[in-house]
Parts: structure tokens; sequence; C-alpha cells
């Protein structure tokens, strides 16, 4: 046997064979081009709100004569003062009765349609109602306003909260299935065949197993149908008419007159209007991001 001695303090040179086994690490070249875009793409989105923030604390008498994005010398809260005296709470009111109205039972229909979906997979009848859901992604709402103001009147519900809240249970329940059919179909089987051999019902099972595995997707479509609700415009436009029945949307009217419209308190108005979301968006963020990306993995 023979052995091969190295002389201390001379490091050995690695051999082809270790240098294959061993490669470098490679370099990490930074992405300049990308790293600008970035930085463009959040000035264009900072921008906006720098200036509607700005422009809220600003009075009407001297928005004209005022660099747009400069601040005020002397910001004032007045417009918020004119905007929360303009019947804001009973907007806001309005809002959160339509959204709540309309996010709850589109959630719990969606629910139970994506387990019977999943479950009953090899139905031919489930398979028709899943395609008329997935349908029901490509139909606008805006080619559908006509049909549905003309059925709201037959039901003699125009001018009220009901109005708004049965379209948007319609407009969120195919995209809530989507998302909910693609989380319960990645609960493992084994999981479904051990709550039967236990004794549970398809109600137990629903309730005890399925609603606890999907709660993010649960989460993702409630706080996704509550954003879309919330900023909804043209329904509460063609299916409303009087004062008290107005959304906050709608309530922007308020400061349009037939000259001018009063641009600091519209902003104020928007500033209030938007923080019940991100105050949502700030508890529910989390969930949201992960709703979105794992509910597909499949």
């Amino acid at each position: 046997m023979t052995t091969t001695v190295t002389k201390p303090g001379r490091p050995q040179k690695a051999t082809p064979r270790e240098r294959r086994r061993h490669p470098r690490p490679a370099t990490r070249r930074r992405n300049w081009l990308g790293g600008l875009a970035g930085w463009l793409w959040l000035v264009i989105v900072a921008v906006p709100l720098y200036w509607t923030l700005i422009t809220s604390f600003k009075l009407q008498s001297n928005y004209y004569a005022s660099n747009a994005l400069v601040p005020s010398s002397d910001p004032t809260l007045e417009n918020y003062r004119l905007v929360i005296e303009s019947d804001f709470i009973g907007y806001l009111v309005n809002s959160v009765v339509v959204t709540v109205g309309a996010v709850v039972p589109a959630v719990a229909f969606s629910f139970m349609a994506a387990y019977a979906i999943v479950r009953g997979w090899r139905i031919r009848v489930l398979r028709t109602v899943n395609g008329l859901f997935l349908m029901g992604l490509a139909i606008p709402l805006q080619a559908t306003v006509i049909p549905i103001y003309l059925i709201i009147i037959r039901l003699h519900l125009y001018d009220s909260l009901l109005a708004l809240i049965l379209p948007s249970i319609a407009f969120a329940i195919p995209l809530s299935v989507l998302v909910l059919t693609n989380f319960i179909r990645d609960i493992p089987k084994e999981l479904f065949d051990s709550m039967r051999v236990d004794g549970a019902t398809e109600w137990a099972t629903l309730w005890r197993l399925a609603a606890p595995l999907t709660r993010p997707a649960i989460l993702t479509v409630s706080i996704y149908n509550a954003l879309t609700i919330w900023n909804g415009f043209l329904l509460p436009l063609v299916l409303t008419q009087s004062p008290d029945r107005r959304t906050l949307p709608l309530a922007l009217w308020n400061f349009q007159g037939p000259y001018g419209v009063n641009v600091p308190a519209v902003l104020a108005a928007v500033i209030l209007t938007t923080l019940p979301i991100l105050v949502l968006y700030a508890f529910g963020r989390r969930q949201l991001l992960s709703g979105l990306t794992a509910g597909f993995s499949k």
C-alpha cells in the first residue's frame, strides 16, 4: 500500500474529477433592466396615490392655482368634514349591507356546489352544471345590464338594496365555484373514505372535513368578491334612483355640480371609501395570496 504525503502549508490542487464533483457556484447576474422596469412601475402606481392624498387636504378655492404635485402649505380637513356631513354614513351602511348580503350567500352556495361537483364528478348532470358555471366567466356584466334591469322591474325590486344583492350573487358564483373546486379536488380521497367508514354523512363530511381544509380558498373568494361588489358602480347606477339607496361609489356624485366638480372633496370621499377595503386587505392579505396560488397546484 502506498500513501501520498503532502507538504504542510501548501494547499493541494483539486483534480479534474474533483472539480466535476464540486462545481463552482454560479455567480448571480444583476437584472438591471428588470429592476428599472420595477421602479418605473412603482412610480406609475405611487404618483396617482400621492396626488390623491395631498389633494384631499387642499381647498377647492386654491386647487387650480397650486401645483398638483406639491402639498398644500395650509392643509385642511374641510373636505373630509364635507364628505361625512353629506350622508356618508348612510352610503357606507348601504355598501356594507349589499356586500355582506351578496358575499355570504354566494360563497356558501359556491362551496356546496363545488363539493357536489368534485364528489359526484361521474354524474353527467353535475358535469353539465360545472360547464354552465364556467360559461358564466365569459359573460361580462355590461352585456347583461338590460336583461337584469327588466327582470328587476318585473319583480318589483327596482330602487332597493335587494335589486343590487341578487345580481351580485349571480356574478360572484362562477369564479368562486372554479377556485373552490380546485381546492376541494386537492384534498386526498383517503380522507373522504375514512369519514365514510366512520359513518359520517355527506353533510358532516362537507362541514367537518372539506370546510376546514378549504378555509384559505373560502377567505380568498370572500375577499375577492367583497372587493368587486364594494367597488361596483354600474349596477347601483342602473338599479337604484333614490339618494338613500346609493352606495359609496355613487356618493361621489354629490360633489359634482352643473358647472364644475369639487375635486378635493371627491378625492376625500375616495380615500374614505378605500379605508374599509385597506383594513380588510391588511387582515386577509396572507390568506388571499396563498389562496390564489395554492388552489392551482395540480
